[in-house]
């Protein structure tokens, strides 16, 4: 595969960097990443993965664009209140890039739906507000031999991590949090606040991190940091580490890898 002429000048400033260079421009536009959640996370992230050249996103959400999102969730306006945020997010990316290839499902994904909404990808970015879907979501990517990125935010914290469950060794979303958390309650932006800046500053974290597992084996910035999970201090601004081990009885991956 090779870029033709327009898409040299587009990408250009990502040629010149050693570290990602011709051959990882062209990894990126082969790719396909399914974005989960089109809101304060996948926002930014949808923004800067389709700025870097992604040849294909799948945009999943079940909810509406409402008024009270349009301090953080960039991609959209007044013009779209009201409409599916998975339309309204593909529409987007149409008059962003129209070569990219996009597609919307304005709906949840559940165990049910989960391997056919992910068939074809080569990650998987969550972004979504409920533990039961960052579960149920976890688990279907161990099931596909699927690399996820999770990112998550509330009020001035961040975090953000690749999990590869699927791999020998390696740990998934479900080993982070364990099962307490298979339910649909979770804290929300409505009751605790959010800076939109915060979400920008983690949705686009969190791209830059499902970028580096793209390029893994491409270029040089192929680092996949698997099961470390960053820690984003958004109030006195500082980051930190933590390495997430693999649960031998997580019953999400202890039958994988």
């Amino acid at each position: 595969m090779s870029l033709p002429p327009d898409r040299l000048d587009r990408f250009a400033r990502h040629i010149v960097l050693p570290e990602v260079g011709g051959a990882g421009q062209v990894a990126l536009a082969g790719a396909c990443v399914v974005i989960i959640g089109c809101g304060g996370i996948g926002s930014p992230a949808l923004q800067y993965l389709a700025g870097a050249g992604i040849g294909s996103l799948v945009l999943v959400d079940d909810d509406r664009v409402d008024a009270s999102n349009l301090q953080r969730q960039t991609i959209f306006a007044e013009a779209d209140i009201g409409r599916p945020k998975a339309e309204a997010a593909a529409d987007w990316v149409g008059r962003f890039d129209g070569v990219l290839k996009v597609r919307a499902h304005a709906g949840r994904i559940d165990g049910e739906n989960a391997a056919q909404i992910l068939e074809g990808a080569d990650l998987v970015l969550d972004g979504c507000d409920n533990f039961a879907t960052r579960l149920a979501v976890s688990d279907a990517c161990v099931r596909a031999g699927v690399p996820l990125t999770s990112a998550a935010i509330g009020r001035f914290q961040g975090q953000v991590a690749n999990f590869a469950g699927h791999l020998p060794g390696e740990s998934c979303y479900r080993c982070f949090v364990g099962d307490a958390f298979d339910a649909d309650d979770c804290d929300t932006c409505a009751a605790d606040g959010v800076l939109g800046a915060m979400a920008g500053m983690v949705g686009a974290f969190a791209a830059m991190q499902a970028i580096r597992v793209l390029l893994t084996g491409k270029a040089t910035l192929g680092d996949p940091q698997w099961g470390r999970l960053h820690l984003v201090d958004g109030f006195a601004p500082s980051m930190r580490t933590m390495r997430i081990a693999k649960d031998a009885q997580c019953r999400g991956c202890s039958g994988a890898g």
